[in-house]
């Protein structure tokens, strides 16, 4: 795949996170890469104090480093910033963060060797994925620790994993016939200082939590089958007076997904009750504003992959290089809060209807889904799961971005915790999977109570897939394995490639 920085596009790095496809960087980038690199090159060899080339770091930008030691201050740098905890960061995070970093640096603006950035993708191309500690950046001066132990293997230091082994840098570069690389003027600073490390964790997030949504609003149009829910509060006109896109394009695909359904011809509007509960009710509305808050995420986070955000800039063409702050991380901090909401809601939402489908009165289904309630438990405590993992998501749902602590004998005074606010999303993200892995079986439970009667075509498809992994449970087993399975096809997006596959709806509902 050829690389054009600064033009990424969302498809593109889905790809790549998903799989290693071979990079090669755009040929139109390499000029503005070398005049930008020749300008550091005389900031380095004239007079004048420039912060990074020929001072120190932080609270120390005050002091001179001799022209002597200007390798050695780039060595430095990596060595003492390397200094994360933590379980390492999953394979195909590094690689967006290799590819993100490798294009940041290719505008032109970093002052950074071709041979650097040629080396980022070297290691993409190559399978060597540095070992990053999850835990010990603010968010804010850039991903330091992190993207020191990202870029330690380039002076043949650290870690990496290759060949499905971890093992020291040193032995992974002579097993690849690579030379470690003689950091310049500038080099050390430009690869620790930007966001890639946040937006990379904000983007895998982002990508689960689109797998997620799709799957539940299958799960949510199964249980509204199950239970026997209204049609009205899907009705277009609804949607279209109040005018949110993201709602409208949900209750278009709430639609889709019951057509044909027998279960839903079975009885009328009214029938029973005058109105459903919030939960079925209100589906486009949540499911819809959640659609709202993850493209704004992805707008956010596709211009943060795309970003120059190293310091100090190179401006070649006017022979500047300014300082500034593009390295602090408020808006992977905030996109990432707005994804633990959306991850929260999408939850809280489905908890409710897993409630509603265990309360005989409510839902007009034998209590707890089982046909000898008393004797059986049926799917009483599996709700008590889905509760429990609801009510941990609201705390891990506290936007990081409202906090900061002071870094750098306060020079760096202000801190976005941006690279915290995306790891959480992984739980937050795991507890809501089992919570629609729940709903999906409690609904399908539902639906065995309706038959003969069918659910809609599309409906039918994704139950026969949860019948594959999970027979109907008319007797108490426990559904600990089952709940496993079931969110390993939510995980594997195959709830929802079940579903495009047959109605275009819930395609329009993907992130473009």
């Amino acid at each position: 795949m050829n690389i054009q920085p600064g033009h990424l596009t969302l498809a593109q790095l889905r790809q790549l996170h998903t799989h290693i496809t071979p990079l090669t960087l755009d040929a139109a980038a390499r000029p503005g890469i070398r005049a930008s690199a020749e300008l550091v090159h005389q900031a380095a060899e004239g007079g004048a104090a420039v912060y990074g080339v020929n001072t120190g770091f932080g609270k120390l930008a005050n002091q001179r480093i001799a022209k002597a030691d200007l390798e050695t201050l780039q060595l430095n740098l990596l060595r003492s910033h390397a200094v994360g905890v933590g379980e390492p960061l999953a394979e195909p995070v590094v690689r967006l963060i290799l590819l993100m970093k490798a294009a940041s640096l290719a505008r032109g603006y970093s002052g950074i060797r071709e041979l650097v950035i040629d080396r980022l993708f070297a290691f993409y191309n190559l399978g060597i994925t540095p070992v990053i500690p999850c835990q010990g950046s603010v968010g804010a001066s850039g991903d330091l620790a992190p993207l020191a132990h990202l870029c330690l293997p380039l002076i043949g230091e650290g870690e990496v994993f290759y060949g499905n082994k971890r093992m020291p840098a040193a032995k992974a570069l002579q097993m690849a016939h690579l030379e470690p690389i003689k950091l310049s003027a500038k080099e050390g600073l430009a690869l620790i200082n930007g966001t890639q490390v946040s937006t990379a964790l904000a983007i895998d997030a982002l990508f689960a939590t689109e797998r997620l949504f799709e799957a539940a609003v299958i799960s949510g149009a199964v249980t509204l089958d199950a239970a026997r829910g209204s049609d009205g509060p899907f009705d277009p006109r609804i949607h279209a007076v109040r005018g949110q896109p993201g709602q409208i394009a949900c209750a278009a695909a709430y639609r889709a997904l019951a057509v044909g359904s027998a279960i839903r011809k079975s009885h009328l509007e009214g029938d029973d009750r005058v109105q459903d509960p919030y939960c079925l009710r209100c589906q486009p509305q949540v499911m819809g504003a959640c659609l709202d808050q993850m493209r704004y995420a992805a707008d956010v986070l596709l211009r943060e992959a795309n970003a120059v955000t190293d310091n100090p800039l190179v401006f070649a063409d006017t022979g500047t290089l300014l300082s500034g702050g593009n390295f602090h991380a408020e808006p992977v901090a905030l996109a990432a809060d707005a994804l633990a909401v959306v991850i929260a809601e999408i939850g809280a939402i489905t908890e409710r209807r897993i409630a509603m489908l265990v309360d005989t009165v409510v839902s007009r289904l034998p209590a707890f889904l089982t046909p000898e309630p008393g004797l059986n438990s049926g799917f009483m405590i599996v709700h008590v799961t889905a509760a429990a993992l609801a009510s941990e998501n609201k705390s891990l749902a506290h936007p990081a971005s409202v906090d900061s602590l002071p870094t750098s004998a306060n020079q760096e005074d202000h801190v976005s915790m941006a690279t915290f606010a995306a790891r959480r999303l992984q739980q937050m993200l795991r507890n809501t999977e089992y919570i629609v892995a729940i709903e999906l079986l409690a609904a399908a439970q539902g639906i065995e109570f309706l038959r003969p009667l069918k659910s809609s075509g599309v409906l039918e498809g994704i139950l026969q897939l949860i019948r594959s992994v999970s027979p109907a449970m008319m007797v108490d087993r426990s559904l600990a394995p089952d709940m496993e399975l079931v969110r390993a096809l939510i995980t594997q997006g195959r709830i929802g490639l079940a579903g495009e596959a047959q109605i275009h709806e819930l395609s329009a509902l993907r992130l473009q």
